[in-house]
């Protein structure tokens, strides 16, 4: 089959190119060029030179051909802007959403049209197909990785069915070490380097550093919120998340951040806010089904995370018309803006933001 591969220069996306190479398809490697660094390079190192020339080494020793597509407008437009929208807003954005829903899912695959028959990328995830028959075309969902600890599917939980149909994941059967394995007998450049880390478009830009380019600094009360005592300052509710713990430099913690009042610009805390406030439920919007809704009867019998990871919680979604979440532990990190994923017999069904 002819199959474009979205490389980036890591461990994960190098073996998923050798892999299809070796089971003989006709393939081309892609870079998809989204780095911010040109206009902040000031802020921190420019990985993006690194990551290429990691993957011409390992086109050119593979005889891959590769093209190099430049996306930084098309990136800024759909997924910076709605990162910056959500955080003025005071909640929280999850960029790599949008970045393969918008951009390598989504502007990729108009780009390329119909002159490949599938995108492979290096995403821990995996897929099952069911075949048409006399009552229902053929369908595809979106299934758990073999590494669950690795797996991705939180952040593909934005795909549409006619994009997964496009789509291919190579490393779904394997665990990570395995595929640093594969790297090694490979012989691939990059067989030990460290896997990326932190949100897609910065690379190694700090995340307040990038948020204090944009909006500046803002200096509020820091309020503790079982007695209302201000008990420190702050230098923007930007800079905080619901649940978030590091960054509170304050005797008696831990702390974490409880509530925002953004028009005041003021953030609460609480070192034991949590014990006495259990957290098991909240609300969601704007779900998204990947392949079709599940039945009522599922939805009282889901599995959701509401973070990237391999924490994941019975559920039922509640009210069809305020559509509450109801999980079967308490956690500390309902953050509003955050994605809530489903799951249902190790498929990814798809996702909700969380208000």
């Amino acid at each position: 089959m002819k199959i474009a591969v979205l490389v980036s220069g890591g461990v994960d996306s190098s073996v998923a190119l050798k892999l299809l190479q070796a089971e003989g398809h006709d393939i081309t490697a892609f870079y998809l060029k989204i780095w911010l660094e040109d206009e902040l390079s000031f802020l921190g190192d420019c990985p993006w030179e690194e990551d290429l020339d990691f993957v011409q080494q390992i086109c050119s020793q593979s005889n891959i051909p590769l093209e190099i597509i430049n996306f930084q407008k098309e990136y800024h437009q759909e997924v910076v802007g709605y990162a910056l929208d959500e955080i003025r807003a005071g909640r929280t954005p999850n960029s790599d959403f949008l970045c393969n829903s918008q951009i390598k899912f989504g502007k990729f695959l108009e780009v390329i049209n119909n002159n490949f028959d599938l995108v492979a990328s290096g995403h821990y995830a995996d897929k099952l197909i069911i075949p048409k028959n006399e009552n229902s075309s053929e369908k595809h969902f979106l299934k758990m990785a073999k590494d669950s600890f690795k797996d991705q599917t939180y952040f593909l939980a934005n795909l549409s069915h006619h994009q997964l149909k496009k789509v291919i994941f190579p490393l779904g059967p394997y665990l990570k070490s395995e595929v640093r394995e594969l790297a090694k007998n490979f012989n691939l450049p990059n067989f030990n380097r460290k896997d990326s880390q932190g949100i897609c478009f910065l690379g190694k830009i700090k995340y307040n550093d990038f948020v204090k380019y944009h909006l500046g600094e803002k200096k509020g009360e820091l309020i503790d919120i079982n007695t209302g005592k201000v008990v420190g300052e702050h230098q923007g509710y930007y800079f905080y998340t619901i649940g978030q713990r590091k960054g509170i430099k304050l005797s008696g913690g831990p702390w974490y951040i409880v509530k925002k009042d953004i028009p005041k610009n003021q953030v609460f805390i609480s070192n034991h806010y949590f014990e006495s406030q259990p957290r098991n439920h909240f609300s969601i919007g704007q779900i998204h089904w990947i392949t079709e809704k599940p039945g009522d009867n599922q939805l009282k019998n889901l599995k959701v995370k509401v973070r990237h990871g391999e924490n994941i919680y019975d559920c039922k979604i509640l009210d069809q018309d305020l559509l509450t979440v109801q999980i079967s532990g308490s956690d500390q990190g309902f953050a509003p803006g955050q994605f809530a994923v489903f799951y249902a017999e190790g498929l990814c069904l798809g996702s909700a933001t969380i208000l």
